[in-house]
């Protein structure tokens, strides 16, 4: 009888598993549907990634204000991840100038509140990271990747990943602090494409640089003969 008792729990856990999975949907779609609806009107922008933990004492964080600042000056506006650290900076960059200042806020356990520097009416709260990562790749004209780490590096391979594979169009990503990301670089140069995992024209997908002006004269150039629009 127990035994019985066993297999009955175990079949109700997999019907419960199963409709929760199917409302799931709904909720993704939700996601996607708010998500699209806001960002298609924001115009170009460029998404700015790196740690939370950065303090605004540090030199990266002021670097990061000072490179949102300039992008919003060329006329670019910007999308973070709405936490704290490089992405309250280049949302404080943003703002600083009047630019758009976006926020993707994803919710977990241990971080994370919005900054204050997200303009009201362009702050969107996600719980999946899948929808918001579609986020930042479909509205961005760009990637500036300040030093960070495992989610950074989600970020930044993946964007790497979608362009090597022409799932997305290829725009402008760029590594900022040439002294931060050296060890990672030279591994991709050395390692990766000596065991001839990656091509060689695979190394032109990012740019390593490392001040403001250069980050936005960068993108500047590159979209000086194409056009500003969505990824896909």
């Amino acid at each position: 009888m127990a035994l019985n008792n066993v297999f009955a729990t175990k079949d109700w856990n997999k019907q419960y598993r199963k409709s929760n999975d199917a409302w799931a949907i709904f909720k993704i779609m939700g996601e996607f549907v708010e998500g699209f609806e806001k960002l298609s009107q924001i115009g170009p922008c460029v998404s700015i990634f790196g740690s939370a933990r950065t303090k605004p004492e540090h030199p990266y964080y002021q670097l990061a204000v000072d490179i949102a600042a300039e992008l919003v000056r060329r006329g670019f506006g910007i999308i973070t991840g709405g936490g704290p650290g490089i992405m309250e900076a280049g949302n404080k960059g943003a703002k600083q100038e009047g630019g758009n200042s976006v926020g993707l806020n994803i919710e977990l356990p241990f971080e994370q509140s919005a900054n204050p520097y997200i303009d009201k009416d362009k702050l969107l709260e996600f719980d999946y990271f899948f929808v918001r990562k579609v986020m930042f790749v479909k509205y961005a004209q760009g990637f500036v990747v300040l030093p960070g780490g495992f989610g950074t590096l989600d970020e930044l391979f993946e964007s790497l990943t979608l362009i090597q594979t022409l799932k997305i169009s290829r725009f402008p990503i760029v590594l900022v602090g040439s002294d931060y990301w050296k060890g990672l670089v030279d591994w991709i140069k050395i390692t990766v494409l000596g065991e001839k995992y990656i091509s060689p024209e695979d190394l032109d997908l990012f740019i390593v640089l490392d001040t403001a002006k250069e980050v936005a004269d960068y993108i500047e150039k590159f979209y000086s003969n194409q056009s500003l629009s969505p990824n896909f």
